[in-house]
């Protein structure tokens, strides 16, 4: 499993890996810092890589590298490259280039990707929660939840990306808009921010809501995050559309969600869409009546949303000649 610096990348290459059940390692590859935000152009190289934070790679080269991402699929590449062509790359997400060289490309619906032998489509990401994590984290904090009113309404939100606008406009009428709903409904709100929420939108944010609405303000390896406990016990949700992972989160638990759709940057729109639908995840939540449009009346799932994970793990054994299922003799042939 070869992992980066995004939490919610990550969380998609153990969700798979975990699934195949193989003996694995875990290696971690940090960018330098200039590279956090910019992206390095696709080839087998270690140049973006940050050495001093990250997990050495050496020899014996694994039979099968799994990563996620623009930045680590040089990584993945340059490995291949040192074993000679041995090792076997499956890629979460579309290439930037050379989508011939990855063994599997694992496409969700945000990519446009066209038919490729090479390539197995997925309705949502390889996302889901550790339900252990969760009731535990439930248990908890159900004291603190306690006195609030019902239903409670988590307003989950992310910050702005290269294609989507999050600024203290947006924010100010986002909170808005959520206190209203809380008011008509006679529940209660939490505001929890994460780690791309700027502290300029943290503080629009704040300055909006009614005295005394709590928001938690996201702080690296933070035991007191009330993220996972919100999942737990609130009854509704609203997310903004940038955070992939906290949608499909929540539309795996089967909980009401409601999307607040954020507004476009103009200046990247026509760019990004040429390999990306910004708004596909989004709009298949909709559809498949697993969310509604921020404002919305709330719906209440009939299931949770399901995932195509077994159709993923059988391509996968099938690169080693292996039939779909053959957790034993998969796990025999590895050591």
């Amino acid at each position: 499993m070869l992992l980066g610096d995004k939490p919610g990348d990550n969380a998609q290459v153990l969700v798979l890996a975990g699934a195949l059940g193989w003996p694995c390692e875990t290696r971690t590859a940090r960018v330098k810092p200039e590279w956090l935000q910019r992206k390095p152009r696709v080839r087998a190289s270690l140049a973006h890589v940050d050495a001093t934070r990250s997990d050495r790679l050496d020899p014996p080269w694994p039979e099968l590298v799994i990563t996620v991402g623009r930045r680590l699929s040089s990584v993945a590449l340059w490995i291949q490259r040192e074993s000679l062509g041995a090792t076997k790359l499956v890629l979460i997400g579309k290439p930037r280039q050379h989508a011939r060289r990855f063994d599997l490309l694992v496409v969700s619906s945000q990519y446009r990707l066209g038919r490729r032998a090479n390539s197995v489509r997925i309705r949502l990401p390889l996302i889901r929660i550790d339900r252990a994590a969760l009731a535990e984290a439930a248990h908890r904090w159900q004291p603190r939840f306690a006195g609030f009113r019902r239903p409670l309404l988590a307003l989950l939100v992310g910050g702005p990306t290269r294609a989507t606008r999050l600024d203290t406009d947006v924010a100010r009428a986002l909170a808005m808009q959520a206190s209203d709903l809380c008011t008509e409904a006679g529940g209660s709100l939490y505001v929890c921010t994460s780690r791309r929420t700027p502290p300029a939108v943290v503080e629009a944010l704040e300055s909006a809501l009614p005295a005394r609405t709590p928001l938690y303000r996201w702080r690296a390896d933070d035991p007191e995050n009330p993220y996972l406990a919100l999942l737990g016990l609130a009854e509704r949700f609203a997310v903004t559309s940038d955070s992939v992972t906290m949608m499909v989160e929540v539309a795996r638990l089967g909980r009401p969600l409601a999307i607040a759709r954020l507004p476009a940057q103009r200046s990247w729109l026509r760019r990004l869409t040429r390999s990306r639908d910004l708004d596909a995840v989004a709009r298949q939540l909709i559809d498949a009546s697993l969310a509604v449009e921020l404002g919305q009346p709330w719906r209440a799932p009939a299931a949770p949303a399901d995932d195509d994970l077994d159709a993923v793990v059988a391509r996968i054994r099938a690169l080693f000649s292996l039939p779909a299922g053959a957790e034993a003799e998969a796990t025999r042939s590895t050591k």
